[in-house]
């Protein structure tokens, strides 16, 4: 919910991991109006259990999702709820997650953030960053949003092409115009 930047690209992602992806448009910010648009979409496409990715999600926005999903037997959940942030996107950047900074919107963050990847190698330095300007290192609250492309669960690997940083003020998003589904490397396993 409010992730804007990149969105749209989530389908490939969709493809790449095997599921099934629904995109739904929401321009309201009301915990109770939200749930009822999502209720209708779960419903509607037969859905067992709704995971929530933020480690900070508000208690309302989860409230709100399972008073109206529960009466149909659809758990909701948050996977990472209550998990130190610094530990997770360690433990992520650890694993192999190749992430991308798609949006920012913080104190400290600049237009050379967007498109900036989180790896090993940058980790430290964001980190740095994040306390030396109060923001959450998982970008929660809405500091920053980012992109996954790439991951241990991942049989191919999304790879941005084409795009242009676009800035309001201090905040600014990136606007992906190209990007392709690639092949990853075979790595053989003894």
């Amino acid at each position: 919910m409010f992730h804007f930047a990149t969105v749209e690209h989530t389908k490939e992602l969709a493809k790449i991991l095997e599921i099934k992806h629904i995109l739904v448009g929401c321009d309201i910010a009301d915990p109770v109006k939200e749930a009822e648009i999502v209720k209708n979409v779960v419903i509607n496409n037969k859905v067992d259990a709704v995971v929530l990715g933020g480690v900070g999600l508000q208690e309302t926005q989860i409230r709100s999702l399972q008073n109206a999903l529960l009466p149909f037997k659809i758990e909701v959940f948050a996977s990472h709820a209550g998990l130190d942030s610094y530990d997770l996107l360690k433990e992520m950047i650890s694993r192999g997650y190749e992430i991308i900074i798609t949006e920012i919107a913080s104190d400290g963050l600049t237009e050379k953030h967007l498109g900036f990847r989180l790896n090993n190698e940058t980790f430290d330095y964001f980190n740095k960053l994040s306390q030396k300007y109060g923001f959450e290192i998982l970008g929660e609250g809405g500091y920053y949003n980012s992109l996954v492309v790439d991951g241990p669960i991942f049989k191919k690997k999304l790879a941005i092409l084409n795009g242009k940083k676009v800035m309001n003020g201090s905040s600014g998003y990136l606007e992906v115009s190209q990007i392709a589904i690639i092949n990853k490397p075979i790595v053989e396993k003894n």
